[in-house]
């Protein structure tokens, strides 16, 4: 998750992926649930579609909302349009023309 850059996003999926763990989107999940590193960018980490996993009534919904925006995310609805981190093969071989 620290190798998200600030300003961007990546999937639970993303995420187990670059940890070597492909399939363990759910793993991840569990994983920053118990987080209690203040440091972590959790909320770099959203759902695969590109929605915050939290409902929208929970405090961390609005936290989460409130840190993508400081970063400049924009959050629309409790999706995050047009970013996202490039993949683990985007940063190696480069975005496809």
């Amino acid at each position: 998750m620290r190798a998200i850059p600030r300003g961007e996003v990546a999937g639970y999926g993303e995420v187990a992926r670059r940890a070597g763990l492909p399939g363990r989107a759910r793993m991840v999940a569990r994983l920053l649930s118990h987080n209690e590193d203040p440091t972590l960018p959790w909320h770099r980490v959203l759902r695969s579609d590109g929605r915050i996993a939290f409902p929208p009534d929970a405090p961390e919904f609005a936290e989460q909302s409130q840190r993508l925006r400081a970063e400049g995310v924009r959050v629309e609805a409790g999706r995050v349009r047009g970013v996202r981190a490039a993949t683990l093969d985007e940063q190696i071989w480069g975005v496809p023309d």
